[in-house]
């Protein structure tokens, strides 16, 4: 992914709680992924880091995070849709020695200033040594 300079925003460096729901500041969990110090560990801390891409606006760092077969050639996020918190339900898999896993989770938004949720499913997999996301079913 290489090092994004200049694209963590000003939360990063006040210890703001990483959207993500970890419980961690955004420096100390997802903020390293994103600009690209780190790579995401489990399926599920991938999961994490792209929701928390998602509520921070980051197209770009979500299009590197999905797997070659399904990404789409651009993203264009909503900025009328914030994305405001993240359950974790079940994770399958996708552990430091798995090359598969499969996350479900809650996301809830506002949207024109109305709450919604999003239910998925999501599969991820191992690409070039790398979790990635790869799909996503929503019941």
């Amino acid at each position: 992914m290489g090092k994004r300079a200049g694209r963590r925003r000003a939360d990063a460096t006040t210890g703001r709680a990483c959207p993500c729901g970890s419980g961690r500041a955004y420096a100390d969990c997802c903020g390293p992924a994103h600009d690209g110090l780190a790579q995401a560990p489990t399926a599920e801390a991938l999961m994490r880091s792209r929701f928390s891409a998602f509520a921070r606006g980051d197209a770009a760092y979500l299009l590197h995070s999905w797997h070659s077969s399904t990404r789409p050639a651009r993203l264009e996020l909503d900025p009328g849709q914030r994305w405001t918190r993240l359950e974790v339900v079940e994770t399958e898999r996708g552990g430091l020695l798995d090359t598969a896993g499969t996350v479900t989770f809650l996301a809830h938004y506002r949207d024109a200033g109305r709450p919604g949720t999003l239910t998925e499913r999501s599969r991820f997999v191992r690409e070039d040594g790398r979790w990635v996301y790869l799909d996503g079913e929503q019941p």
